[in-house]
Formats: structure tokens, sequence, C-alpha cells
């Protein structure tokens, strides 16, 4: 969706947010930015230290600095927005905030606030400095690729704010989906709705969520529909996979739950989905119309289709309520993956070094991860990728660099082998469909990045177009040289992990 407010909000408590600390909240606590119910105003409450408000308030500064507090992401992920509700803070409101990112890797976290507090503490920012109004929500888009499962929110000089909301997409731990029964499109596992007929009652981001609805008003529901056709909302699969299981629950809707239902699906990669091409999609139907009941969990076994899915159509006829969508099944890649991790396995370790040099072109991770064999399972593979490039040195994070291309650039330009080159053709496919100009563009301010930091640009450019790359590109020419380098180095490491996933299957 185009707003991003329709995305679920990665810090709400209910998905495990939690404000960490704060270094001042005198007037009002920090656990009150993250409360699920929007702020309220009480005329006349008071409190021993002064006026009760409901959210985070620090006291009045009397000397340089500025108030901050660090809050812990109950879903890591990718930010495209936040909200700073500054709801009934009027004279005491902060005049700007500011905020910044950090990746701390899996829960849990070892040594968390330790880590957070470091000098060498990986922070990105995420917004600069900027105003903010007061008794208002205040809303602000987010271009950063960059996974988070911490946010620092900064406020000049000090003040109160009523609510942060933290709009994103969550990035699946594959530790935990690679095997077994999995929810395709939960939001914990990065599923999200790109568009729908109506959302009058209730927002379609709810279909997903986690928890059991608690009421009708934490459920999707669309006015009544005085005309014909019926409604549908088309959902983005956090992991695309073959969909075996479809629960439908209308749970709280007893008068208003649709008649029927029904569930198409279709494989689209490295293409916006949007409003304008959504409906032309080549949809397969996997659940024909069916029946619905009040109230009522409805578990659709035996589902067939032909291939892995990215997108699901889920219609309802004519219109009504539903409090949770889930589909079931197993990840893409998954069968064959399992053939490919035993061949891996069972290669010598000369030969094991090379295939993974094509997945990373750090010798010293290349060597740990053949030693580090058998692995049992795919997740296995990964958590050891993940625990092996986080335990390199910087050469041998540069080292990885040097075998990748300039996006762009000739192929020549990077020591890749050829499957390792193809790989990288394949991922850069959407950046290269654009004009000579802009791929001029893009070249040579690459070279402006190489000159700055000692090595070229990186970013993991699946499905991302050049125009996107190089927003990213001039965006990131502000950093330090050591927040680019952790950046780089994430990069390289989503890299990674894509190119393992294409070693098991090849």
């Amino acid at each position: 969706m185009n707003d991003f407010t329709q995305l679920a909000d990665l810090a709400a408590e209910r998905l495990g947010g939690r404000v960490l600390e704060a270094n001042d909240d005198f007037f009002a606590p920090r656990t009150n930015l993250l409360k699920e119910s929007k702020p309220v105003f009480i005329e006349g409450k008071y409190t021993a230290r002064g006026k009760w408000m409901d959210g985070w308030e620090t006291r009045r500064r009397r000397a340089p600095g500025h108030d901050w507090c660090i809050v812990r992401l109950g879903l890591p992920g990718i930010v495209r927005g936040i909200a700073v509700d500054t709801s009934f803070f009027t004279g005491n409101y902060p005049e700007r905030f500011s905020l910044e990112g950090c990746d701390l890797g899996r829960y849990p976290y070892r040594n968390e606030k330790k880590r957070l507090h470091a000098p060498d503490a990986p922070w990105v920012e995420i917004l600069p400095e900027t105003p903010l109004k007061g008794n208002m929500q205040n809303l602000f888009s987010v271009q950063n690729e960059n996974r988070f499962t911490h946010l620092r929110l900064r406020i000049f000089p000090d003040g109160g704010v009523a609510r942060l909301r933290v709009h994103g997409e969550a990035i699946a731990d594959m530790t935990r989906v690679a095997r077994g029964d999995v929810n395709l499109v939960a939001i914990e596992n990065g599923g999200s709705p790109l568009v729908a007929s109506d959302q009058h009652y209730g927002a379609p981001r709810n279909l997903l969520m986690p928890y059991r609805a608690k009421d009708m008003g934490d459920g999707w529901e669309t006015k009544r529909r005085r005309g014909p056709g019926h409604d549908w909302v088309i959902l983005k699969l956090g992991v695309p996979g073959i969909i075996h299981r479809v629960e439908v629950d209308t749970t709280h809707f007893k008068g208003n739950y649709p008649d029927s239902c029904s569930v198409d699906v279709c494989c689209v990669r490295n293409h916006i989905v949007d409003s304008t091409n959504a409906q032309t999609l080549p949809w397969e139907e996997i659940l024909p119309k069916s029946k619905l009941k009040a109230n009522h969990r409805h578990i659709f076994r035996g589902i067939r289709h032909t291939g892995p899915a990215t997108h699901a159509r889920f219609q309802i006829y004519p219109d009504g309520g539903v409090s949770r969508l889930r589909l079931f099944g197993k990840p893409e890649l998954s069968a064959e993956a399992d053939k490919g991790l035993e061949r891996l396995n069972e290669l010598p370790k000369k030969q094991a070094v090379r295939s993974f040099l094509n997945c990373c072109g750090s010798r010293q991770w290349a060597e740990q991860m053949a030693n580090r064999r058998p692995f049992a399972t795919q997740a296995d593979l990964g958590a050891a990728a993940d625990q092996c490039w986080a335990a390199l040195l910087e050469k041998d994070w540069l080292e990885a660099f040097r075998h990748h291309p300039a996006i762009g650039g000739k192929r020549s330009e990077a020591r890749q082998s050829s499957k390792a080159s193809r790989w990288s053709a394949n991922e850069q496919a959407a950046a290269q469909e654009a004009s000579r100009e802009t791929l001029a563009l893009l070249a040579e301010e690459n070279r402006d990045y190489t000159k700055k930091f000692g090595y070229i640009f990186l970013i993991c450019a699946a499905g991302k177009s050049c125009e996107e790359i190089l927003m990213a590109l001039r965006r990131r020419m502000t950093n330090s040289p050591e927040t680019e380098l952790h950046i780089a180095a994430e990069e390289q490491r989503k890299i990674m992990r894509l190119r393992l996933e294409k070693l098991l299957a090849s």
C-alpha cells in the first residue's frame, strides 16, 4: 500500500515491542510510548510530579543536550514510515526529533544494553533532526532498506511524545521457518497487504496478525455493498512457498460475516504489484468459492497448486468482516534445498570452499563454513553463515566486497567465478533495465563512493530498480566510514544468504 500506516507497527507491544530505557521520564513514563490505545487527556488529573499525561514526558532541560529513549522492535524488519504522535502536548512537545536504527542480529540479544551503548555500535541514521508539531500525529516516510532490531528516538531539547508507531515489513527468521508448517503470509514472517477493494471498518493488516482477534475492530471489515461485485484484498507472502492449508477465522463477526470466500495465488518476482496491475496478474485458484459461518474458525485442507506462490488474493462475497487469514505451507526451495544440503555436506573440502566462495568472496568465511559441516538443516546453514560473517575481521569483509562488480559496471571489474557472475547478473537485472544515461550516472557516483570509502557501493540489488539504487547510494554517501562499513557488511550478508539459497537449489 502507498500509505505506510497500513503496514504493521513493528514496535507494537502485542508483537513484543518494548521501550528498553530512556535518559529521563520525570513527568510521564517511557512505557506509554508503545501503548496500543490512542492517547487520552483527563482534565484536572495530576500526579505528585505534575499534570498527568498519556505519553512519555521529560523534565524541562536546564543544561545543553537532549533527551532520548531506546526501543526494541517486536518484529525486526524494514521501517517504511513512523508516526510521532504528540496528541495533547501543546506547550510541552519537543521542537525536533531524530531517529536511528541498529541491528543486533537474532533474538535473544546477548549483552543488549552494553552493545547498544558501545562506541562501535552499528547505529544508522534513519531520519535526521526534523521539526515536530504539537497536538497532532506527525507522519514521516522512511527510505532505508536496512533491517533493524532497535531504534533510538532523540527529542530536542526535551518535552513529551504521546505515542510512537513504527510501520514496516518484518523480515522472517529463516532459521525458524526453513522447515515445517509455516504461515507464509503472517506479519511476523514478512507478509503485508498491498491493495484492497475496501477497508471501511477494519484494516487488512489485521488479517495477518499472530494473535487471536480481541474484538470485531481487530479484523478486516468492509462497508455494506449496495451494488454488484464483491470485496477482496491482495497480500504479499512474506515467505514464498507451496500452500497446503487455508484458515479463515470469522471470530466476533456474527451478523456481518461474509457469505463465502475464495483464495487465488500467483508467482510474481522482481515486479511491483499495486492497484494498477493487481487484478491482471496470472492468478490460480487454490480455494474455490466456499461457504462461511459466523464466529467460526474454518480450516480448508488439501490445497493444491502448480508452483510456489509469492502473492495471494483473498476474496469475500459479497462483503463483511474476517478476523484472521492464515496460509500454511512449505517455504519455497525447501524440498530441493534439502537435497542440495545433502550434496554440500558430502563435497570434499576444496570443492566445498569453492562453492561457498560463490556465495561470499571471503576466503576465511568459506573455510570456516566448509569446516563447520555437516549442517543438519537449512536453518543451521543460515545461522552458521551469519555467525561466521559477524566474527570476521574488517579485512575479510573488504575481501568479500572486492568480489562484487560495481552495479551498472562491467563484470570484469570483480574477481568472480562464472557461477557468481551469473548470480550477480540476475540480482542486478532490474537495475540493468535503466536508460544508458541513468546507468552512466550510477557508475559515476559509484566511483565517487569508492574514492570516499575505498570499496565499491554494495547493496542487495535483487528486485531494485536503478533509480532506487541510486537514491540509496546518495543517502549513504553522507555516512561516516565506520557506519558505512557496517551497512555494507549487512548488505553483503543479505547477498550471501540469497546465494546460499541458490547454491542449495543448483
